[in-house]
């Protein structure tokens, strides 16, 4: 005789059985767009999971099979907003004691358990699907596999670095959890976290059924694989990853990669232990600084996710001046799928950013159909006729004031109802673009930062014009090509530009009275900062700096060596020469002179940027010191360990 059909509800999971005996056990966290694995979650799981095993023993259920109720996705992980006070070392072992023990008593089910996965798993989430028998994930770009535990001061501490070994090999596991990279569907598979994959979610089921009727198991990597986890070549695997690691993070603000390759190096050749070894390793991470500031990091990130009108489409982007940032904003609004037309006075302007952005959609894009498709979406328009079709207009012309005020004198009346005019300017008011115009309510600032493709925030310039209405626009646009929305008051130089500058600045003069350059450059690295202020300065490029430094009302004598430099055209990287020569995109540097504390020398560099950013908060140029901090660790790179400049500042790190 078939089981009865048997339900149980929980506050974050259902479970039932059908005619065939098989169990069915969906996550659908409460009140929240995502699943997350927290305390009350696992609580819950544990006293599913003793049912399991009843009625496994009775014969009554043949396999259980884990899907998401969330459209969004499988689950996101562990509740981050328990992390702090999951900190506390009176709490945190025994936690992670009773996780590994529920994950092991999972594994250890003699029935098939199953997990169909859609959208992310990522994490802890990861981790429980590690612990099923088998694993089914959708093959579609949504699908986002991985352990982003690295970007919160910590590692995979729910088995996930054991299973992941034992599933990928040491070095690729390894490789997957140092970065906190996510893969596609198929390449999780081809590492072999993932053993199926099914084109649409409505067949996870079907595939996810046959799967436990068939008992399937996953198959664990080979020895090809294992070998570079044994004996002397993990000595070698080991010092590899170190000197990877030491390229992008130093131990000192960054710990976990470097524990978690301690880890490995004992543990590596048995997965088991490895799992053993986390708790130890894991939970003096949680509760450092660096993981409490990324923490706070990740918060403030999120909470500008909430910005914006909700419910606005964009489509087409009009973009005015196809320079370094016109053409990279185009290029990156076309990336995201926005149909985009470029405009300046030539083809020969427009064509050097066409082909920058058909290199970004070749580094970005993986197949040529979707290179082909953004190349087709980024349209040159010197007439610019796109301007009456499209939903946001962009100047991004040189820092003059009068250039502007005639570009837009001429635009506002082609403007279909209800679109975005925005400038890019990097310091300028826009009370003083807008005097102009009808109604000069409509110009905001978008201000974007270059390079456009790597630095995610995006300044939302408010004017005394503006309402509310224009603002959230221009925050859900941001939103929409996935950039970081910060409103900021229109003042000179905003946020970013107006912290950084004093900072660059200071810097430039150390140099021109005969400092190292490459030695500052070191100090402010060795600081937190991901590259120095001459190095930063290059980039920018030295007449947008002197641009913005004139504006804010900063001197730059006319013999400095500054100035020479901007008056012979050498202005840094897009010229191939500033204070440094540039080859191939790289500053060209000597060597770094011996000093004896690099990062407190670094420290004092930064302080007028620390300084400056205090200041900006005084006068309400952006609403807090939240605001600030994100906004500065968007918008220059500033230190994330140290939580940002005011963060830090009031740590006494800065």
């Amino acid at each position: 005789m078939a089981p009865q059909p048997q339900l149980t509800e929980t506050k974050n999971w259902n479970f039932h059985t059908d005619v065939e005996g098989l169990g069915w056990l969906t996550i659908n966290t409460p009140n929240s767009p995502v699943n997350t694995l927290s305390r009350e979650a696992i609580m819950e799981l544990e006293t599913l999971v003793a049912r399991f095993e009843d009625l496994a023993n009775s014969r009554e259920l043949v396999g259980v099979i884990l899907l998401s109720g969330k459209d969004s996705g499988f689950i996101a992980g562990a509740d981050i907003s328990e992390f702090d006070a999951m900190s506390d070392f009176s709490v945190l072992p025994e936690a992670l004691k009773r996780t590994h023990a529920l994950f092991q008593r999972i594994e250890n089910l003699k029935i098939p358990v199953v997990a169909g996965i859609h959208g992310f798993a990522l994490g802890g989430g990861l981790e429980l699907a590690l612990a099923c028998h088998y694993r089914v994930a959708v093959n579609d770009d949504k699908t986002r596999i991985g352990f982003p535990e690295v970007n919160l001061g910590i590692f995979p501490g729910f088995g996930g670095t054991g299973r992941s070994i034992r599933q990928a090999g040491p070095v690729d596991a390894m490789s997957i959890m140092l970065s906190g990279r996510l893969l596609r569907a198929g390449a999780a598979r081809g590492l072999g976290l993932v053993d199926k994959l099914v084109r649409h979610r409505d067949m996870l089921r079907w595939e996810a059924r046959k799967a436990v009727l068939q008992h399937r198991k996953s198959k664990h990597a080979g020895l090809f694989k294992r070998v570079m986890g044994m004996g002397p070549l993990r000595g070698y695997a080991v010092s590899k990853m170190q000197e990877q690691v030491a390229k992008k993070a130093r131990k000192e603000h960054y710990p976990a990669p470097y524990a978690l390759i301690d880890l490995f190096e004992k543990h590596g050749d048995d997965w088991q232990a490895m799992i053993g070894g986390e708790i130890d390793a894991f939970a003096p991470l949680m509760g450092s600084d660096t993981a409490s500031n990324l923490r706070r990091v990740f918060f403030l990130s999120e909470g500008l996710k909430k910005q914006g009108t909700k419910g606005a489409k964009f489509a087409r982007v009009h973009v005015i001046g196809a320079g370094v940032m016109g053409g990279d904003i185009a290029a990156w609004c076309a990336l995201r799928g926005m149909a985009v037309t470029l405009q300046d006075l030539d083809m020969d302007r427009i064509k050097p950013a066409l082909d920058r952005g058909k290199k970004l959609f070749r580094k970005r894009l993986k197949k040529k159909f979707e290179v082909d498709a953004a190349v087709a979406r980024l349209e040159a328009d010197p007439a610019g006729k796109g301007v009456s079709r499209a939903d946001v207009v962009i100047e991004a012309v040189v820092e003059n004031l009068e250039i502007k005020r005639k570009i837009f004198a001429g635009l506002e009346d082609k403007l279909k109802p209800g679109a975005i005019l925005a400038t890019n300017t990097s310091s300028i008011e826009l009370e003083r673009i807008a005097e102009g115009l009808k109604d000069p309510a409509r110009l905001i600032g978008l201000h974007f930062f270059n390079p456009v493709a790597q630095l995610p925030l995006v300044e939302i310039i408010r004017s005394t014009f503006n309402n509310d209405a224009e603002i959230g626009k221009g925050a859900a646009f941001a939103l929409a090509i996935g950039k970081s929305p910060v409103v900021v008051k229109s003042a000179p130089g905003f946020l970013v530009n107006r912290v950084l500058m004093p900072y660059m600045l200071d810097a430039v003069q150390r140099v021109e009275a005969g400092e190292s350059k490459e030695l500052l450059d070191a100090a402010a690295v060795a600081f937190g900062m991901p590259m120095g202020p001459i190095e930063l300065m290059d980039t920018v490029g030295l007449d947008v700096g002197l641009s913005v430094a004139t504006e804010l009302g900063h001197e730059v004598p006319e013999r400095s060596k500054f100035s020479k430099l901007v008056t012979a055209k050498k202005l840094g990287r897009k010229s191939g020469e500033g204070f440094y020569k540039w080859v191939d995109g790289k500053a060209q540097k000597g060597p770094v002179p011996d000093h004896k504390d690099l990062a407190e020398l670094g420290r004092a560099l930064v302080k007028p940027l620390v300084d400056m950013s205090k200041v900006v908060v005084s006068e309400g140029v952006v609403a807090n010191g939240d605001m600030a901090d994100i906004g500065v660790i968007m918008g220059t790179g500033f230190a994330p360990f140290l939580g940002g400049p005011l963060q830090a500042r009031k740590d006494g790190k800065a």
